[in-house]
């Protein structure tokens, strides 16, 4: 049975910094296969960063801010987000693909509040 299983989040205020992992079991996926997302209240989920043809990619809104890494020996991925802003404020969620290339493994979430 896979898992995915995310760590880290919390308060922070503006211009703060906070690391998120994530953790898969039950399967090993390859990086072009993980990523993250986040929901804001009220907002559609957003595509925050993960990989395509083994090229890291971004949302426009945390370019330059957030960085995602991996760690293949234990199967985990990782978000270091720099530079928060209020509006970063959001569920962020761990997320794998199939091999049908669908978002279909999901973690329960991690609660990123930043304070202005």
């Amino acid at each position: 049975q896979v898992q995915l299983v995310e760590s880290g989040g919390g308060l922070v205020q503006a211009g703060g910094s906070l690391r998120l992992s994530c953790a898969a079991s039950g399967h090993t996926f390859s990086s072009d296969r993980m990523g993250w997302f986040r929901r804001a209240p009220g907002k559609d989920r957003e595509f925050v960063a993960g990989w395509r043809n083994s090229e890291v990619i971004y949302g426009d809104t945390v370019k330059g801010r957030f960085t995602v890494s991996r760690d293949n020996a234990e199967n985990t991925i990782s978000l270091q987000m720099d530079s928060l802003k209020p509006e970063d404020t959001a569920v962020y969620y761990c997320a794998a693909r199939n091999w049908n290339n669908v978002w279909q493994f999901w973690g329960q979430g991690t609660q990123v509040t930043v304070s202005s």
